[in-house]
């Protein structure tokens, strides 16, 4: 079985995390990707807090292995979501999109292990001096919301390795076994996968996105909205008309208010691919069919020693 410092802390076979997506990765996900021998993540920020705590007992009834919570800091109802986490005794808590110094020391007298996502050396820094188990240091290729810094998942790697000393996550553009042997040469412990797991049985998100994400080519995403909060974005009508709006001088009140409500959900969740929001990575363009969390695990894992053991 192979061991490092990321399958150590977890308790789990592979450095394979599957990433916490809103209106993705609810517990069958979680729970066939940590079946499967990596770390699935049930992703917080699209549930209310009684449907997180469904969601955590559903992945405890259908795994015995280790399985985490993806929690946005700057989400509403962050402290009931806390409250839920430690009640429900899940072991480890990815944080992101927040300053990792306010829940870290609280998770971590509960015993869990926390993790804190990342855009930059700077912040890989910080979330290190905040007591972080680990960081997960995610590039600018990376669906979903990202950090202003534009920094490749290339560059961005063994730019957090020279400044920490905490077990690193690569995350971004990443979807096959010799992407994640590129990453780990770098630096990586082990890579936190989004995009590829979307286009599974197992991911909530409505097949018409899935089908989306499949019929995706090279520079059929981009980021948007970056005078709110950066994401990259699947082009469709809605994209066009934030994109129009930037290029008008739109302000960050307008741009709001053309975001409005629900949008990510009623484009990833309800399958509306002209006016929702339909967050995805530019590796969108590799991935080709649906196919079941476990078999993608293993063909990840499969391609990697191959790779690595051929010299590649």
């Amino acid at each position: 079985m192979f061991s490092n410092r990321i399958t150590q802390l977890f308790n789990i076979n592979y450095p394979i995390i599957q990433a916490g997506m809103i209106w993705a990765s609810g517990w069958k996900l979680a729970s066939a990707v940590s079946n499967a021998g990596g770390l699935g993540l049930i992703g917080a920020g699209s549930m209310y807090p009684n449907v997180l705590r469904e969601h955590i007992q559903q992945c405890k009834a259908a795994t015995n292995k280790p399985f985490g919570v993806n929690l946005p800091l700057l989400y509403p109802d962050i402290d009931q979501h806390i409250q839920i986490i430690m009640e429900e005794k899940v072991p480890i808590v990815f944080t992101s999109a927040g300053n990792p110094k306010t829940w870290t020391n609280i998770l971590k007298e509960k015993g869990i292990t926390v993790v804190h996502v990342v855009s930059s050396s700077v912040f890989a820094q910080k979330a290190e001096a905040a007591g972080c188990d680990a960081v997960v240091a995610e590039g600018f290729e990376a669906g979903g919301h990202i950090g202003r810094e534009e920094t490749t998942t290339l560059v961005l790697i063994p730019a957090v390795r020279e400044v920490i000393k905490i077990p690193l996550i690569a995350a971004g553009g990443i979807a096959t076994g010799k992407q994640m042997l590129a990453t780990m040469i770098l630096g990586a412990d082990g890579v936190q996968i989004g995009s590829r797991f979307v286009c599974t049985p197992e991911a909530s998100s409505h097949v018409s996105f899935k089908q989306a994400v499949i019929l995706a080519k090279e520079g059929d995403t981009m980021l948007s909205m970056k005078k709110i909060v950066p994401v990259r974005l699947l082009k469709n009508h809605f994209f066009d008309e934030v994109k129009q709006a930037e290029l008008n001088g739109a302000t960050e009140e307008q741009l709001k208010n053309l975001l409005g409500k629900g949008r990510a959900k009623k484009g990833m969740f309800e399958g509306d691919l002209e006016n929702g929001e339909l967050e995805i990575g530019q590796v969108s363009a590799l991935i080709k069919e649906i196919k079941p969390a476990a078999e993608i695990v293993k063909e990840i894992w499969e391609e990697f020693l191959m790779c690595k053991y051929a010299n590649w």
